[in-house]
């Protein structure tokens, strides 16, 4: 058949239709998507901040500020009253600061002299610091010399005395660096040892203060 030239080409339909809309982010299509893209963010947050206040706790040494306070008589009198030893509150002069203290117990450290049997024995111990700032401490017991010095510092032996006010302090001592220790035995069935970082007039200072001193009452 043949096609006439003038007529026009019959219209072809479009079949294609209106174009697509463009589809919605997945993050935004429900809230569980959401929840799973932002999870990984918040781990992380987690873990930093774990890792942040872990490095908070690392300690270089210590620090500087005020040394801590310690009520001396109030805690030498509840010793008193609680190991029923003789305890001596020392008197020292203006700039010693007590800063610690506490009590403990040495297994078979006093020999009934009468039995021969070993008991244990108790220990006060108070804290100072001297006016050079220089740590200085006192022990208080019923302990035996020996026993005493060596829960204080282990392998001090004897090497000579010291005379404070006509009281003799037996002084030990060991090698190079050790502290010594200062001891007697006061009225009363009462050892009393020093030791720390102080000089020998500093020990003489502390040494003085306590062994002039009566014991406290306990109550």
């Amino acid at each position: 058949m043949t096609v006439d030239p003038r007529q026009p080409e019959p219209s072809v339909p479009d079949v294609t239709g209106p174009a697509p809309r463009e589809a919605k982010p997945r993050l935004l299509q429900d809230g569980r998507d959401m929840f799973w893209s932002i999870a990984p963010l918040v781990v992380a947050c987690i873990v930093l901040a774990g890792l942040l206040g872990m490095c908070s706790f690392q300690g270089s040494g210590p620090t500087e500020g005020p040394a801590p306070s310690y009520d001396a008589a109030r805690a030498l009198q509840a010793d008193a009253d609680a190991l029923k030893i003789p305890i001596r509150l020392p008197a020292l002069p203006d700039g010693w600061r007590a800063n610690s203290g506490g009590r403990s117990g040495i297994e078979a450290g006093a020999e009934d002299p009468r039995t021969g049997q070993t008991t244990r024995a108790v220990v006060s111990r108070t804290g100072y610091l001297a006016p050079s700032g220089r740590y200085v401490s006192l022990t208080q017991s019923n302990a035996d010399e020996d026993k005493l010095v060596e829960s204080i510092t282990p392998g001090l032996v004897p090497s000579g005395a010291q005379d404070v006010d006509g009281v003799s302090w037996v002084v030990y001592q060991g090698g190079e660096d050790v502290e010594p220790v200062w001891t007697t035995r006061l009225s009363g069935d009462a050892q009393i040892a020093i030791t720390g970082a102080g000089s020998a007039d500093e020990f003489r200072t502390l040494a003085a203060a306590t062994q002039k001193q009566q014991p406290l009452t306990a109550r």
